[in-house]
């Protein structure tokens, strides 16, 4: 099946998933096969399509986490989180291959600021709100801060202009969701917090994707 065909089922679902269970906090086994199924066909497309393995890796765990979140329990959300943090992790590690050595580009210094007060946030006011998760969360904004940092640290070119939009949308989407796990109280708040999130996670993983595929090298 080519590549693009795969894609374009992967953003049929994650449509699927958008309009008919964003926001729907209750289990149920279809959005939890449409969130899986949308984000592990990136995997797939990435391996059949050439991405390098670490990217592959990155999709699958990302996969395995939606799973994992959409399930219930204190248990099924740790697995969730550490089988994202992996994800990112194995992002760190191809971008870090990346790099060629030489002068820190310019995006780093915002970026380094961005993640600093991501991390300070994270650290003093989401995680106390985080019951049992606070040194977990705690140690996920530091690798979510490696990650983002890791990909600004890239060369310019235009696949990894579009790898670092999706960086910045996954980053965004994780922000989101902490605050509404653990900080909005409002149901219609957190509405619209799933809402917006869900484009930022899987666009920013199709942007990933897409900006390592050989084509976009």
């Amino acid at each position: 099946m080519p590549v693009l065909t795969i894609l374009a089922l992967a953003a049929a679902l994650a449509v699927v998933f958008a309009v008919a269970f964003a926001g729907h906090d209750q289990p149920d086994w279809r959005a939890a096969l449409v969130k899986t199924a949308s984000t592990a066909l990136l995997a797939l497309a990435g391996l059949i399509g050439g991405a390098p393995g670490w990217i592959v890796a990155g999709l699958a765990l990302g996969a395995l986490g939606d799973l994992a979140l959409a399930r219930p329990g204190d248990r099924a959300f740790l697995a969730g989180m550490i089988a994202f943090a992996l994800g990112h992790l194995a992002y760190v590690v191809e971008f870090v291959s990346r790099y060629p050595g030489g002068p820190v580009p310019a995006l780093v210094t915002p970026v380094l600021v961005a993640m600093a007060a991501l991390v300070l946030l994270t650290v003093f006011w989401i995680a106390p709100r985080a019951g049992a998760f606070c040194r977990p969360v705690r140690l996920y904004a530091l690798v979510i801060a490696a990650m983002a940092l890791s990909a600004a640290a890239l060369p310019a070119t235009a696949g990894h202009r579009v790898l670092q939009l999706g960086v910045a949308g996954f980053v965004a989407s994780d922000l989101i969701l902490a605050l509404r796990l653990f900080v909005l109280r409002d149901a219609g708040a957190r509405l619209w917090a799933a809402r917006a999130l869900w484009p930022l996670y899987w666009g920013g993983q199709a942007l990933i994707l897409w900006g390592v595929l050989p084509t976009q090298a």
